[in-house]
């Protein structure tokens, strides 16, 4: 499909979605991965039937090491299996594509941290490789914010499976990541590495992450994947994060973002099954499909 599709429109959000649907502040989406499936399922579906082409796996925490934090590390191997066989069911006779999520380890690697490189490459290798054992069709690294441990995601995903790896930056700062990365030099490093798409994700306002995507698109000949937050986080009077664009608003910018090299495109934290529907009329308009 993708080979075939002028754009494709991903998924939305994850966890603002599952905090909207009951998720208890504290714990992680992998939890819901074990403890309530159905809501899982529901949320791919409702994305699917918004208009996504592309799912993710409920596997963003999915490393070792992150899932250490939630006392779930002993349950590393079954959660990674199971999100995508959730995701799998709910994506039953479409030919809806699964991309395998993997997020930071949230931890530094060094010389910042205390992670040394090549354990941080074992760590991504580990998750990537049950995720493609398990039959996703792409690999998305997302949400990176520091080259090496991006780089050893890459590297990790790529010593396991053959299959397509995306790699995707939040350039949480405007036009730079917490590290200082640029899109520019994103794309200068990662040039030469064998992968499918470079992403930008999550981030901050949408015109922020649009004007990294045009700073990106000017400095790559890669595919570009483009999933930016629907707007910059807000707390209700529950201690709860909302966001306030408006799915019109968001569906607003989608001309911007196909004229600017985006070839999938979806939205990160805030973005709703509303949210995604929007988008994706906004793209059957442009008659890019």
């Amino acid at each position: 499909m993708i080979q075939t599709r002028k754009v494709l429109i991903s998924d939305g959000a994850t966890g603002t979605n599952l905090i909207q649907r009951g998720l208890p502040q504290g714990k992680t989406g992998e939890f819901w991965v074990l403890e309530k499936p159905e809501t899982i399922i529901k949320l791919h579906q409702d994305f699917i039937e918004s208009g996504a082409n592309i799912i993710l796996t409920n596997s963003f925490g999915g490393s070792r090491i992150r899932l250490e934090q939630s006392h779930l590390d002993d349950r590393f191997i079954e959660i990674n299996k199971k999100a995508v066989h959730l995701a799998r069911q709910a994506a039953s006779g479409t030919d809806v594509v699964i991309a395998g999520s993997i997020g930071p380890l949230g931890h530094m690697l060094e010389p910042s941290g205390t992670i040394k490189q090549k354990d941080a490459v074992k760590e991504f290798r580990d998750q990537a490789e049950i995720l493609a054992n398990e039959g996703v069709d792409l690999l998305l690294i997302e949400t990176q914010f520091d080259l090496n441990e991006a780089k050893a995601a890459v590297e990790g995903a790529h010593s396991v499976s053959d299959v397509a790896v995306i790699c995707s930056f939040s350039f949480d700062r405007g036009r730079r990541t917490m590290m200082g990365v640029s899109p520019i030099l994103f794309a200068e490093s990662f040039a030469n590495m064998g992968l499918f798409m470079l992403g930008i994700n999550c981030g901050k306002s949408l015109q922020d992450n649009l004007d990294c995507l045009i700073e990106l698109d000017k400095a790559t000949q890669l595919p570009i994947w483009f999933k930016p937050n629907a707007g910059l986080p807000k707390i209700n009077e529950k201690g709860q994060p909302y966001y306030d664009i408006s799915p019109d608003q968001m569906g607003e910018f989608v001309p911007s973002w196909l004229e600017h090299g985006a070839k999938v495109i979806g939205g990160c934290c805030g973005t709703t099954p509303d949210h995604l529907r929007a988008i994706a009329s906004a793209v059957q308009e442009s008659k890019l499909t």
